[in-house]
């Protein structure tokens, strides 16, 4: 087990200004991923009322500061939700742009120079919870867009930005978006609603209260169809036409899952949770638990430190293993960011608090973690590397961005291709 990552780089970001989150794209397209920082509105209640953007740093892995577009604030607001920002090729021109809501404006800017490209008023006062990118028209060289309010409405607006549709529902904090019928339009998973690509209403989830915290898409008992599975009160899984196949309660807030391969020897993908034990002061807790395919627990942490934040999610790709590992950072209580197996064993300790992302940054074939905080990055790799050397120009190609890493949100949610 290596429990010691090696550290390749390390980017002072102290001009992106306090709580900021950080995205990942190929911003110049020069084959690796650059860092935009993001920061988000101060003097708001952000359980209730969304956040817009009030500053962007993209800096790139050597450390420059490559451009910035409006003012850190020293009163900005905390990361209780999402930013509404995203990194994409909006237009399929090969080239990523920054998307961003600020001032109440929808913002398109050139992701090498930060410069604005195209404005649009937003359907709402506060539709800009979040920013989430979809096919809905069936266009495959551009992007429609999905706006919504914290917790009730949701619009839908094509490329250019004209209305589609608008949906009232319990629509959780990150739709997702999935083409489970393949043809070629995206189904929106809206909380605890599936939409068809028109914004009809296909089926409901039965008898969950709360709200969606994260979903997930996935062939998970192998029978060669896509099933969802959501976490929220419990945690439950779904079949395409929303006929439940189980659910698990011995959670008391299945606040995090996350899907993935951990285990060689288990049929199917697994579920990784995250249950939020005791809430909101000093004394909260959490734990991580394992299910399998059939939704049986395999275990429970039981966890003995205090610390109630923490986030997972699946990285993939991180050693030569073939298995998924458990991302678990936020954890409180002196515990570090890491890296965790099927076993509930930490295969990687990251000598850095802070959030996390991860991607890979230089077209390795392997994935690295950035671990940040208010004032530096620092980039871990399973192997030794050097993240500030120029990608080959006879393997120079800027990186397309992926759906997980234009699909950045503080409650991951995704999919594990069939």
């Amino acid at each position: 087990m290596n429990h010691q990552p090696y550290e390749v780089g390390r980017v002072d970001i102290s001009d992106a200004g306090e709580r900021c989150k950080m995205l990942l794209g190929d911003l110049n397209g020069d084959g690796r991923l650059e860092m935009l920082l993001v920061q988000a509105d101060g003097g708001i209640d952000d359980r209730y009322v969304p956040h817009q953007v009030c500053c962007l740093s993209a800096y790139d892995l050597d450390g420059t500061l490559m451009w910035q577009v409006g003012t850190p604030d020293p009163d900005a607001g905390g990361p209780g939700s999402d930013y509404p920002a995203q990194i994409a090729d909006w237009d399929g021109d090969g080239n990523n742009e920054v998307l961003c809501i600020m001032n109440k404006q929808f913002l398109i800017l050139d992701g090498s120079t930060g410069e604005i490209k195209k404005r649009h008023t937003l359907p709402d006062e506060h539709a800009h919870d979040c920013i989430i990118l979809a096919n809905l028209t069936g266009d495959q060289q551009t992007m429609d867009i999905l706006l919504k309010d914290r917790y009730k409405t949701l619009w839908a607006l094509d490329h250019d930005f004209n209305l589609l549709w608008k949906h009232e529902g319990n629509v959780g904090h990150f739709p997702w978006v999935y083409d489970i019928d393949g043809d070629g339009k995206d189904e929106v998973m809206a909380g605890y609603d599936m939409l068809e690509h028109d914004g009809t209403l296909l089926w409901s989830c039965q008898n969950l209260d709360d709200h969606a915290d994260c979903i997930w898409f996935g062939d998970v008992d192998e029978d060669g169809e896509v099933e969802i599975v959501i976490g929220g009160s419990v945690t439950v899984m779904l079949d395409r036409y929303g006929n439940e196949r189980w659910r698990y309660e011995d959670s008391i807030e299945s606040q995090h899952i996350a899907l993935g391969k951990f285990y060689e020897d288990r049929q199917g993908l697994q579920v990784a949770g995250l249950d939020r034990i005791f809430r909101g002061d000093e004394h909260g807790k959490d734990g991580m638990f394992m299910l399998d395919s059939k939704g049986k627990e395999l275990w429970k942490e039981d966890r003995k430190t205090r610390g109630w934040l923490t986030i997972i999610e699946p990285v993939r790709n991180w050693d030569d293993s073939g298995l998924d590992y458990i991302l678990a950072y936020r954890r409180g209580g002196g515990v570090l960011p890491s890296l965790i197996n099927g076993y509930l064993q930490t295969i990687a300790e990251f000598g850095k608090e802070g959030y996390a992302v991860h991607a890979d940054l230089c077209q390795s074939g392997r994935e690295q973690i950035i671990i940040y905080d208010e004032h530096e990055a620092v980039i871990y790799s399973n192997v030794v590397m050097n993240v500030t050397t120029p990608i080959s120009i006879d393997i120079k190609r800027a990186q397309l961005q992926s759906k997980r890493l234009y699909s950045s949100t503080l409650y991951p949610g995704g999919e594990v291709q069939i």
